[in-house]
């Protein structure tokens, strides 16, 4: 391996580590300010699961496990 190719390789992996810091901290901003945003609104209920099985009152990606349906 030539000095060059080294170079080049640290230089990527460097620039895929700041990238993946950068557009996690931008996706943790949004998901932050739309949770505050549902919350000041009086939308901060408890999640529940929708006739149609989709879940209401949840802002995140991932949701609670045995969450009751919604009235």
């Amino acid at each position: 391996m030539k000095l060059s190719e080294l170079t080049k390789g640290s230089s990527v992996m460097l620039g895929v580590i700041v990238a993946g810091y950068v557009s996690t901290t931008y996706v943790d901003q949004c998901f932050a300010a739309s949770s505050a945003a549902a919350q000041t609104n009086g939308a901060g209920a408890s999640a529940c699961v929708g006739e149609d099985g989709s879940w209401k009152n949840w802002p995140w990606p991932n949701v609670p496990a045995l969450s009751p349906k919604c009235r």
